[in-house]
């Protein structure tokens, strides 16, 4: 299999090869059942990091092109209808949302309500385009030619923890801060360096698929643990194994509810106990629309165990794939020694630009417009829910985020919601690939997303759900 990448590109190297793979499979030339390389071979032959192919592997498994096999390694799927997707142009996704986004063309169903997606009128792409310029200008050629600080440029590491001190509380060094193209990428190195201390990892149900996928090809025995009305069920954690526990407590994915702070409290007292760590995906935190975020766990007790991970993709581009996450100092001297000479996977001019952006007054401002243009859709989408579907449904997770569930209050399955709504040109998604304990899933519920949707769009596809489900 003859993989070729170009260093010198923008596209970060594991999504190349990502690419490079998933066309080979649609073209027909990796065939169904064909063995890949391991990721230690591939990655010496490539000359390029090991996490660096997990990371392409691990996006490709997600999307169903690559099966995982324990003693086999990564083996291609049969894809069904080859012909017509390998003559189909290619969607951009988000990492964080391939499981669930995995329905038709929009071009077949005019109401989408895919999630993951921002609003392609709320990217600032005028100001972008003049960041990228200005970060070109006070670029020297020197510093283009060279590779960059392995952590992600100082500068931007600079803003970010000025950023997170004022937004959240985190009170962190900026060497602490490591910049990746992404959180699935952020995720894999991160579950190898903890691989060296530990075994087992607790993991909320629901819960985030990439990141149980990560941890499961990482070698992590996965304990799965309830989500309950205010977050993760902690006497099932502390009756757990798990010295390790990763959480969503500023807005659950997917049920959408927030972790009060005394069970943040619990938690901390939880990992000095079992000598653990929290690792907390402050996810949508900026997006709240009714009241003020509860302070992270990592700001709670500066000096506990927490690992803090940060994305951009809720508020400015998933396409940036710029996603950050800060260490304890306890883990510093251990990943300095296994990655320490691992260069940065995020273009310098786009750290550039976005230190620009971030140091600016335009920061803030733009944050404020996201925040009031997806509070504008999520009200209508409320409204119409109650209005529309009145008592037909039970609306969970809303009031943050990009995304609320509809459960059912009728006999009705999810695979019949989503069918029967896709009848009347609706796309509804499933809630179930997100469960690691299927019997504890109820089965009538699916997942909206409103980010990328007209207000419009919004009522006359809720009109169309009411005629479908009744």
């Amino acid at each position: 299999m003859m993989i070729f990448i170009n260093p010198d590109l923008s596209v970060p190297l594991y999504m190349q090869i990502y690419q490079e793979i998933k066309n080979k499979i649609l073209s027909g030339e990796l065939p169904s059942g064909y063995r890949l390389p391991s990721t230690r071979l591939l990655a010496a032959t490539l000359a390029v990091a090991r996490n660096t192919v997990e990371s392409a592997y691990l996006q490709l498994t997600v999307e169903g092109y690559l099966v995982s096999r324990p003693g086999s390694g990564y083996i291609v799927q049969e894809i069904l209808d080859l012909n017509v997707l390998s003559n189909s142009e290619p969607r951009q996704r988000d990492g964080n949302t391939d499981a669930l986004n995995s329905n038709d063309d929009k071009q077949t169903f005019p109401y989408d309500f895919k999630y993951g997606h921002l609003n392609p009128d709320d990217f600032p792409m005028t100001l972008w385009k003049k960041l990228l310029i200005r970060a070109l200008h006070e670029l020297t050629a020197d510093r283009l030619t060279m590779y960059g600080d392995p952590k992600g440029e100082q500068g931007l590491r600079d803003v970010i923890s000025s950023y997170l001190k004022k937004s959240r509380g985190v009170l962190c060094e900026p060497d602490q801060i490591i910049v990746f193209a992404g959180t699935a990428y952020g995720l894999s190195v991160l579950s190898q360096l903890l691989k060296v201390h530990f075994q087992d990892i607790a993991l909320e149900d629901p819960g985030y698929p990439i990141a149980r996928e990560v941890f499961k090809q990482s070698g992590f025995k996965i304990t799965a643990i309830d989500v309950e009305k205010d977050g993760l069920n902690i006497s099932q954690l502390e009756n757990s194994s798990a010295r390790i526990v990763y959480v969503t407590p500023s807005h659950q994915f997917p049920c959408g509810v927030i972790m009060p702070i005394q069970k943040r409290y619990q938690l901390l007292n939880w990992a000095e106990k079992r000598d653990g760590i929290i690792i907390e995906d402050d996810y949508d935190s900026e997006l709240r629309y009714k009241s003020r975020p509860i302070p992270s766990i990592a700001s709670v007790e500066p000096n506990a165990n927490v690992v803090y991970l940060g994305t951009l993709s809720k508020v400015l581009s998933p396409s940036l794939r710029i996603s950050y996450i800060v260490l304890p100092k306890t883990l510093m001297t251990l990943y300095d020694s296994m990655y320490g000479l691992y260069p940065c996977s995020v273009s310098v001019i786009e750290q550039k630009a976005l230190e620009i952006f971030m140091d600016s007054d335009q920061w803030e401002s733009h944050l404020r417009k996201i925040c009031a243009s997806n509070k504008k859709r999520h009200d209508i989408l409320i409204q119409a829910v109650a209005e529309i579907l009145g008592d037909r449904v039970n609306i969970l997770g809303e009031n943050a985020g990009l995304h609320i569930l509809l459960e059912s209050t009728k006999e009705i399955s999810e695979q019949d919601m989503m069918e029967r709504a896709k009848q009347k040109g609706v796309l509804v998604y499933p809630v179930s690939p997100l469960w690691i304990n299927r019997k504890n899933y109820s089965n009538n519920m699916v997942l909206l997303g409103f980010g990328d949707i007209s207000e419009t769009d919004i009522r006359n596809g809720i009109k169309q759900i009411r005629q479908a489900w009744d």
